[in-house]
């Protein structure tokens, strides 16, 4: 019972991956940060709430580890201050299954107030949304139902949320030829710091 439980829950989620919609909005979504972060120099800030601000948490770790300086940005505490953080040629990703959640949608106009013309990535699950409609690129998620027995957890969103993550770190770390030399740079402990560095000595023979 549990094994076949199992197998059904990995089928469900690995095709929730497999069907998120690839379309020229990524490309767009990679030239955004390229231009913004690496080319005029400045930094990509991901947000959103609950389950999906972990996730956005996640990216700005991952992109900032490997050359694209990022910044996670709370959306409630957005309002209280923090929205300091944005600065000129900033960028955002913007991150809600719904599409509809109200801390981010208006962080959307609190950002343009501060900084008019910033630019916005939005992942979400709903095309039809307003937040949708207010991005510069957006990232479906192809809007799987949540595995969750209730269909209520946020579960296989977060996973396709992750994996749009995953794919805009890679395309970006092509795009700028990020090396191993640049990643022990910036990762100088533990396993991943020892095995870049060695690898940086083995690119240079």
């Amino acid at each position: 019972m549990v094994i076949s439980d199992i197998k059904s829950l990995l089928r469900k989620e690995a095709e929730a991956v497999i069907n998120i919609p690839v379309t020229d909005q990524f490309e767009k979504a990679v030239n955004l940060i390229y231009t913004q972060v690496h080319k005029k120099k400045g930094k990509l800030i991901t947000c959103g709430m609950g389950k999906a601000g972990q996730i956005g948490n996640n990216m700005a770790t991952t992109f900032s580890s490997t050359g694209i300086p990022s910044v996670f940005l709370h959306p409630s505490e957005a309002q209280h201050g923090d929205l300091g953080v944005v600065q000129e040629n900033d960028i955002f990703i913007l991150i809600s299954n719904s599409g509809k959640t109200r801390e981010i949608i208006e962080l959307i106009d609190l950002a343009k107030d501060l900084i008019p013309g910033i630019k916005f990535i939005v992942i979400t699950g709903n095309k039809e949304s307003l937040l949708a409609k207010n991005s510069d690129a957006c990232l479906l998620t192809g809007n799987p139902p949540e595995v969750c027995t209730l269909g209520l957890t946020p579960t296989t969103s977060t996973t396709t949320m992750t994996v749009i993550g995953d794919i805009l770190v890679v395309l970006l770390m092509k795009m700028t030829g990020f090396s191993n030399h640049d990643y022990s740079l910036r990762h100088h402990g533990g396993y991943l710091g020892d095995k870049s560095r060695k690898a940086a000595i083995t690119d240079k023979k």
